[in-house]
């Protein structure tokens, strides 16, 4: 390890062993909570030890957080894997099951014994055995003066070696993730089951209350969770599904505390954070807030406006694009909150102000005046790829995310990279056909159509004109769309087994003779060749840069607390229950009740509907032991940073009990990815009480919690 990296970590070690400010947010790795984290959350009311939280040699904590399918978070709640996670993160497999005779989005699903749990395909959970730092082994032989291409090989060759040789169990994987820009390399040891299955959904009139309008936003009334069981074999190893398999037996599942929450409380959330810029400099935030951020938001409005007009009118195509809808809309909405977000708290001058600082610190020494010389560097860099940028955001949004014929396109061209050889080409034709299968399930060519048409005249009236392909140039989009939507085979699954039937030269033949197809080759070449190389050659320049700047800002403030960037790693976040002013005059409460569902309550409504049963049972006043104080909680907030991926994490109490279930974050806070305030930052959770109540009172699935450890630490 060269000195300037050994430099890093013993300031690294300082500020992880030193606490400075009060508690301001921050993602940390498990392993390495002790000393500063143990100090600031025992300060901050936890009654556990951070060894109870993440123990290599016995179980704990870690053992009961699995990642949930590769993109949520969940958490086992009994001895025999039953698992929890948020409504929306199974939202996938409760559609798959579904359909307009069996509608289990909108009546729910119980499983009222085992036999009933429904299998689901592809969807799998990966649980942490180890983590294990392998900086020096990852950077050995890498030297300042190499070129990032060397350095890259270097370390990739030295990545691959470590994780051929880091001791395993043959069931088990070895991955490495770099942290810190690529100052730090953390190597965890997972293994995954791939049978899970469906054991109990509410409908989405409690899954989804609220929908849309309410996404992002407190205060809050939705029941966001769903129930599945990690299946194993008789060994208790992973398998793939089969009927002999058995309920899988964890290391750890989380106990259920009944006492609820008060504010102020100490909360933990356990999870697989995945993505945070948090270190960028402003010309970066600049940049994504009055550049890259209205693009995407723009397309995705256009998008989501014409399909919800389908949903409304369909009930077959709510089906089918239920899914596509909800995953499009929420980040749609995410970076309106996060561009609102930004401007309100001036993230800009406040890293404006920091980088004035950051100059003079580094120009009070030789030995760091070089990094003075960051920031402008910088501001250059982000000049240079902003037309790239722009270009590349209306390409993936246009091409790759929201036109489904132009995103199955993108699929079947990757065959002519395979042309060459047959075998090859035959092995890609046929794992298309198959991958696509489903796709085509949900796909409806009239809603695609008039999507297609509306965002791709966006693309030609709004994308950067010198990067925009020739067939967006003066050329009529709506006779376009007609032509191709009356004559591509790309409109339907048939179409698509038509088009790839033959040999490599028939199927280049039949593909470069289908209108859809050749439109989509025409701006899948444009991006390839005119947008693509200058793009990933300047954000190569760019995260170079960023990684030097990361470095130099952990030298130049050793006494500050910095975590790691989000990397869809396991972290674990803290903080304590407390509402928040969102603007002048106005206070929110900490926790929303029953009664704010039945205020928002609007019968027949899309997102605001009540089933009756739930009805009855809060006119009844039938809450069970579920109630506090006569009233029924249903979620909560609290200061703990989240973002994407910690949907589904378990948050825990100061005794390490379950209190509730992580789903969102405050529309106000959304910024928090990229600039985090405490003042606004609050992270939303279903109440674990409200949780056990729909279960239990709504459901009649009284079997499930009767396998569950409910417990009263308060006493």
């Amino acid at each position: 390890m060269n000195k300037k990296i050994k430099h890093l970590f013993k300031a690294l070690a300082f500020l992880l062993a030193f606490p400075i400010y009060a508690q301001q947010g921050g993602m940390w790795i498990p392993s390495l909570l002790k000393g500063m984290n143990e100090t600031e959350m025992q300060s901050l009311g936890m009654k556990m030890s951070v060894q109870d939280i993440y123990d290599v040699n016995n179980s704990s904590m870690k053992d009961a957080v699995p990642h949930f399918n590769g993109g949520c978070t969940s958490e086992v709640i009994s001895s025999q894997g039953l698992l929890l996670t948020n409504h929306h993160c199974g939202y996938g497999q409760i559609q798959a099951h579904s359909s307009v005779e069996n509608d289990y989005l909108a009546n729910g699903f119980w499983a009222m014994n085992k036999a009933e749990e429904l299998p689901n395909e592809n969807l799998v959970v990966t649980f942490m055995v180890r983590i294990e730092d392998v900086t020096a082994d990852v950077l050995k032989g890498v030297k300042d003066k190499d070129s990032e291409l060397v350095k890259k090989e270097k370390i990739n060759k030295n990545i691959a070696k470590t994780i051929a040789n880091f001791p395993k169990e043959e069931w088990q994987e070895n991955k490495i993730k770099s942290f810190f820009e690529g100052n730090q390399y953390i190597l965890f040891v997972t293994e995954t089951f791939k049978d899970v299955r469906l054991v109990g959904a509410p409908p989405s009139s409690i899954g989804k209350f609220g929908s849309d309008t309410d996404n992002w936003v407190w205060p809050r009334h939705t029941g966001d969770f769903a129930l599945f069981r990690i299946y194993a074999d008789k060994d208790n190893k992973p398998a793939a599904y089969s009927k002999d398999n058995v309920p899988y037996t964890p290391k750890h599942y989380f106990p259920i505390s009944l006492d609820g929450i008060a504010n102020g409380d100490f909360t933990m959330v356990f999870g697989y954070p995945g993505r945070t810029q948090e270190y960028l400099p402003s010309y970066a935030v600049e940049q994504i807030v009055n550049d890259l951020n209205p693009v995407k938001i723009g397309i995705r409005d256009t998008a989501l406006k014409i399909t919800d007009e389908f949903m409304r009118a369909d009930q077959g195509i709510k089906i089918q694009y239920a899914s596509k809808y909800a995953s499009t809309a929420n980040y749609w909405k995410k970076w309106i909150g996060e561009s609102l977000g930004l401007k309100k708290t001036n993230a800009v001058q406040a890293k404006q102000t920091f980088e004035k600082d950051f100059i003079e610190r580094a120009n009070k020494t030789t030995k760091t005046k070089h990094y003075a010389e960051l920031l402008p560097q910088f501001e250059k860099l982000y000049k240079e790829i902003a037309p790239y940028a722009i270009s590349k955001d209306f390409f993936s949004e246009v091409a790759l995310r929201n036109a489904e014929l132009l995103a199955a396109a993108w699929k079947v061209y990757a065959i002519e990279g395979s042309l060459k050889n047959e075998k090859a080409f035959e092995n890609k034709k046929q794992a298309i056909i198959n991958g696509q299968a489903r796709f085509y399930k949900n796909y409806s060519k009239v809603v695609d159509e008039k999507v297609f048409e509306a965002i791709v005249n966006k693309y030609a009236k709004e994308a950067p004109q010198t990067f925009l392909p020739s067939v967006l140039k003066n050329t009529d989009i709506t006779s376009t769309t007609k032509n191709i939507y009356s004559t591509s085979k790309l409109t339907s699954y048939e179409g698509l087994q038509e088009l790839l039937n033959g040999n490599s030269k028939q199927v280049l033949e039949n593909l470069n003779n289908d209108a859809g197809y050749v439109f989509a080759k025409a701006l899948f070449e444009n991006y390839k060749q005119n947008i693509l190389p200058n793009y990933n050659e300047l954000d190569r320049e760019i995260d170079a840069l960023q990684r030097t700047y990361m470095k130099a800002q952990l030298e130049l403030y050793p006494d500050a607390r910095i975590f790691p960037d989000a990397n869809s790693t396991l972290r674990v976040t803290y903080g304590k229950v407390d509402g928040y002013f969102p603007k002048d005059a106005t206070y929110y409460e900490p926790v929303t009740h029953l009664e704010g569902i039945m205020e928002k309550y609007v019968p027949g409504d899309y997102e605001f509907d009540v089933p009756a049963k739930l009805l009855e049972l809060y006119n009844n006043k039938d809450y069970g032991q579920y109630a506090d104080n006569g009233k029924l909680p249903v979620n909560f907030i609290a200061t703990n940073h989240t973002t994407g991926g910690n949907s589904g994490s378990p948050a825990i109490d100061a005794h390490g009990n379950l209190i509730g279930l992580n789903f969102d974050r405050v529309w106000e806070g959304t910024m928090s990815d990229i600039y985090y305030d405490p003042s606004i930052c609050r992270n939303i959770m279903v109440d674990i009480r409200y949780v056990l109540f729909i279960v239990d009172k709504f459901a009649g699935a009284k079997h499930l919690i009767d396998e569950m450890d409910l417990v009263n630490p308060k006493g």
